[in-house]
């Protein structure tokens, strides 16, 4: 089973050379302290800044550099600093590569909800409804169960919906799974020491797998 930074880490190995890569708040951001080596990667925040680098070791930090979840970063050669008028624009005109985002529920159509819990006070949706209206590919990250031990990966999302048919794949704690065009998850890799008969028990929407995943590999 994974950690947080486990999930980061088996994400930045779906970013290829050249991508532009939007991270969103949570765990994504994590997948900037694990770019592959030899690969040139621009990532790209929607309140303004494109050429993000790895966190800042701590005493290094810069209070005026953030990113959209007012976490201190740092920054590459060559980055650019400007206005989320202008981020906004990149993202709706698709000059994004990939969008990875954290969620609350995923369906097994693909719909991501990812931004309101009724009854409890939030900010705001922030970009995400921009993000998944916009990017190319979609990767999730999150937990696959909640603190309750339930599924977060259902036949159809009970909260309020950021996005339909978006997603294509998810990284969770427990597994990797491609998002089908036709509807359903497919287990295409397990965290070591994880069964697929456990990742079955713990995803209620439609899951198809062999019997033989091959675990992750780092």
């Amino acid at each position: 089973m994974l950690d947080k930074n486990g999930i980061a880490q088996r994400i930045a190995r779906e970013i290829r050379d050249g991508y532009y890569v939007n991270l969103g708040i949570g765990i994504p951001t994590l997948v900037a302290n694990y770019i592959p080596d030899g690969i040139n990667v621009v990532l790209q925040s929607e309140n303004g800044l494109l050429g993000m680098g790895p966190f800042p070791f701590e005493g290094e930090e810069d209070a005026d550099l953030i990113n959209a979840g007012k976490q201190t970063i740092t920054t590459l050669p060559g980055s650019s600093i400007f206005d989320s008028a202008l981020s906004f624009g990149m993202i709706r005109s698709q000059k994004i590569d990939l969008t990875i985002l954290g969620a609350m529920e995923v369906s097994e159509n693909g719909d991501i909800a990812n931004w309101k819990i009724p009854g409890k006070m939030v900010k705001g949706m922030g970009g995400a409804m921009d993000l998944v209206a916009s990017a190319k590919n979609i990767i999730v990250a999150m937990q696959h169960v909640n603190k309750a031990g339930e599924s977060k990966l259902l036949p159809k999302c009970t909260l309020p919906l950021t996005g339909v048919k978006c997603i294509k794949k998810v990284v969770t704690e427990l597994a990797v799974l491609d998002v089908l065009p036709e509807g359903g998850f497919r287990l295409i890799e397990r965290a070591p020491g994880v069964s697929v008969d456990f990742i079955r028990q713990a995803t209620l929407g439609k899951l198809f797998a062999d019997d033989d995943v091959p675990e992750m590999v780092f």
